[in-house]
């Protein structure tokens, strides 16, 4: 019995998960130039990704997620420019509900 409520919980924690990080990834890939320098303006496809995440982000626990996820790509990607990340929102005209910074306390 243990064992089947068990596996429930598991089954039906999954139905709820947040967003992965491979979503955030996939979407806010053509964004990399941008964040790192190599482009001077966020191209059509990184403002694309921006919309998509942000519609597929709907809940607190997805937003949590994503902004976690986003702090973990900045940490990994050389040359990362918090700066010009923090701008993509209004740049595609998009409000995510967080600020993207360093500081963000992606709990809250």
């Amino acid at each position: 019995m243990a064992a089947m409520l068990g596996a429930a919980l598991i089954i039906s924690s999954g139905v709820n998960a947040a967003i992965s990080c491979s979503t955030v990834t996939s979407d806010l890939s053509p964004c990399l130039s941008y964040v790192t320098g190599g482009s001077s303006q966020p191209s059509g496809g990184c403002c694309s990704g921006v919309r998509t995440l942000n519609a597929a982000a709907s809940t607190t626990p997805d937003r949590r997620a994503a902004c976690s996820c986003i702090k973990t790509i900045a940490n990994s990607a050389p040359g990362f420019r918090w700066d010009r990340a923090g701008s993509l929102p209004g740049q595609c005209g998009v409000n995510v509900g967080f600020p993207i910074t360093p500081s963000v306390n992606c709990a809250k």
